[in-house]
């Protein structure tokens, strides 16, 4: 798999996010103006009109760019309806990265957003995919809890001890959301409540699990050698990679849940391209697809910074905590904010960049290095990783 940086590099001049939750009083319309309207509002001088050219991550909430020049009243350009899943929002910057640095446009965005709280479902919202009818019907938490089991056997440990590190991940998440004014759920839970709440699938609580939310983010983004043409703190794109598997792992009686090679082969890609050789040390913070602790939990050996077998006593031990070697989803995680699947990896950014302009508040990280943010679509055994690597120092 071929691992090419961008020849010609790009930055991230404005971004803007809304808040996610239960927002009622507004339409997917509303979410997608707001969200556009402050990424340009937040770069001085700029335009809508300035903008050539507009990528739209949205997975059942609209079709076509029509779902965004409709509202923003936009005609003549070109705009760009992309969906991989729950990595859709990080595939429309992904996809808007490379128009800018193939020198297509000279300013291009991204814009990412989904209203699912008025469809009247529990969970989110999934098209419909003609089949033969032998595909199993399982629940997302339910394809999400056998990593536990697996992890476990796996590793040569109890339930019970990755049942603990899942409940530190959801007492981290919510403590790091209560900071965040954009998040859904802004309140701590203690360990005790998580720990004893009841099961909805194998070992996974309703704490375990990330919410259902509204909300929408955006992003601009231009070359990196005019990035100081626009603002004094731009955030540069040093990696993009993205890895689909092959989706056989639940027809292979072989296939173990606790391996998410798609994850391995993607940031493997963008190490490559970033030129980093330890992420466990290089990485200084990192949003990734959080969507329930023991994904989290994996996703700490996937991407390199916990070694093998060793990710529940590094989160046990506060490593990714606030504070920790490794900060990670300072920002409250999919576990405070809800997923909003095209807004998610968007609003992983937006952290990112409120990071590294030293606007993040209390949950600032000091002096960080390089940042990384993971999206990811499907279960275990049919994924789709995205993964991100972004830094205030030009490539």
């Amino acid at each position: 798999m071929p691992a090419h940086a961008l020849k010609n590099p790009v930055a991230v001049v404005g971004m803007s996010c809304t808040r996610f939750g239960e927002l009622w009083d507004k339409d997917v319309d509303d979410l997608l103006v707001e969200a556009t309207l402050g990424a340009v509002g937040s770069v001085p001088g700029l335009e809508l009109g300035d903008v050539d050219a507009f990528w739209l991550g949205t997975m059942t909430s609209g079709v076509s760019g029509l779902t965004l020049t409709r509202p923003m009243n936009i005609a003549d350009r070109p705009v760009t309806r992309v969906e991989n899943m729950c990595a859709t929002g990080s595939e429309a910057f992904r996809n808007a990265c490379y128009a800018v640095s193939s020198g297509a446009y000279d300013t291009v965005m991204a814009v990412g957003g989904e209203k699912l709280k008025d469809f009247g479902f529990s969970g989110l919202e999934m098209p419909s995919v003609p089949g033969d009818g032998t595909a199993a019907n399982l629940s997302a938490p339910a394809m999400y809890s056998m990593i536990v089991p697996s992890y476990a056997r796996r590793y040569g440990i109890s339930e019970e001890q990755v049942k603990e590190a899942m409940t530190h991940i959801a007492w981290r998440n919510h403590a790091n959301g209560a900071l965040n004014p954009r998040a859904q759920f802004r309140k701590g839970v203690p360990k005790q409540v998580i720990a004893r709440a009841p099961a909805i699938a194998g070992r996974l609580s309703v704490f375990d699990s990330s919410g259902v939310a509204d909300g929408a983010a955006a992003a601009v983004i231009v070359r990196a050698e005019d990035a100081r043409k626009y603002t004094d703190r731009p955030l540069y794109v040093h990696a993009l990679a993205l890895s689909a598997g092959a989706a056989t792992g639940r027809n292979d009686d072989r296939y173990d849940y606790s391996d998410l090679p798609e994850v391995v082969n993607s940031s493997r890609v963008a190490y490559e391209q970033a030129g980093i050789t330890d992420p466990a040390t290089q990485i200084s913070l990192a949003e990734v697809h959080d969507c329930f602790t023991p994904t989290e939990l994996v996703l700490m050996e996937e991407l390199g910074f916990s070694a093998r077998g060793h990710a529940w006593e590094d989160v046990l031990a506060g490593r990714y905590d606030l504070g920790g070697a490794l900060p990670v989803n300072p920002d409250g995680g999919l576990k405070s904010f809800g997923h909003p699947v095209g807004a998610s990896g968007l609003r992983m950014l937006f952290e990112m960049w409120l990071q590294f302009r030293g606007e993040a508040g209390e949950r600032q990280v000091a002096d960080p290095g390089f940042g990384l943010v993971q999206n990811q679509g499907g279960s275990p055994g049919a994924l789709v990783s995205a993964v991100s690597i972004v830094s205030d120092r030009a490539p």
